[in-house]
């Protein structure tokens, strides 16, 4: 896993829950915390510091990667902002997963493993995401998702009835956008 991961977890935390908190986190984990943006890291690190802050911020595992996707979603438009600057919505945002974004990562960051998105854009109300990535950080998808969501000042309504934790051979996310009244 590429270090960009941990170091938006690190400035997440620090942001939203102070250093004291980052560093209680590194002590629980045993892990060093120096982490580059290029570098390349263990999965198993970032489910140790999921496992760590799920103990530590009193919340399921599941919601501290979801919270973390949400949270990490305007840091990356802060850092990124040709990705989002052509898009009035998060779903013409989000169906640029494959062709723009994930190439360009893979251009910033050599290496790096992104998941692969599949996307049936049969419906205009929902927008159906198969997900499909070794590393089954299915909930981090739905944080970005709903990051992605308030960034465009829209509602989302995300369903998945297909979870790679549950056995499934993928995981489909059911996104349901709506715009906000201003």
């Amino acid at each position: 896993m590429k270090g960009i991961v941990f170091n938006l977890l690190e400035e997440v935390i620090r942001r939203e829950h102070g250093e004291e908190t980052w560093d209680a986190l590194l002590e629980a984990t045993r892990l060093e915390g120096a982490y580059t943006s290029l570098g390349n890291y263990p999965d198993q690190d970032l489910a140790k510091f999921v496992g760590a802050a799920s103990v530590a911020l009193k919340m399921p595992a599941e919601e501290i990667t979801r919270w973390y996707g949400r949270r990490a979603l305007p840091l990356f438009a802060e850092r990124y902002p040709q990705f989002f600057a052509a898009h009035k919505s998060a779903r013409p945002f989000l169906l640029t997963l494959n062709s723009i974004i994930h190439p360009e990562v893979r251009k910033i960051y050599p290496g790096a493993d992104v998941p692969d998105f599949q996307f049936d854009t049969s419906s205009k109300e929902v927008l159906v995401m198969d997900y499909g990535s070794k590393r089954k950080l299915c909930m981090f998808a739905e944080g970005l998702i709903e990051g992605a969501a308030e960034y465009f000042g829209e509602a989302v309504k995300i369903e998945q009835p297909k979870c790679m934790h549950r056995g499934d051979e993928k995981c489909v996310l059911r996104i349901s956008l709506q715009k906000l009244d201003s």
